[in-house]
């Protein structure tokens, strides 16, 4: 129940992807579709759980999890951190392919 709540919370509803157009280069934000929004959210926060400094994997991914559960950590910070470059860039919205 709380491993989902986690997921849940770091879930990206957008992203930006770069496009080429007429020699400059965009970042479009595009949606996420579901199955890539739960694997970046445990990408998320697997990677962001190596970096903790706690001991041992356990602990760190532990604490990781309940930091996401209840929308603070790193992983949030990196969901919120997409979104802001996605909410950034909406002018370019309309390169989507």
């Amino acid at each position: 129940k709380l491993f989902k709540k986690a997921v849940e919370n770091v879930k990206p509803l957008l992203e930006v992807k770069t496009r080429r157009v007429g020699g400059a280069n965009y970042q479009v934000p595009v949606e996420v579709n579901a199955d890539r929004r739960t694997s970046l959210a445990i990408r998320w926060i697997i990677t962001y759980s190596r970096g903790r400094s706690e001991k041992g994997m356990i602990d760190k991914l532990t604490n990781e999890l309940l930091d996401a559960a209840n929308n603070r950590g790193a992983a949030i910070k990196k969901k919120e951190d997409v979104h802001r470059m996605a909410e950034a860039n909406k002018a370019f919205a309309h390169y989507r392919w």
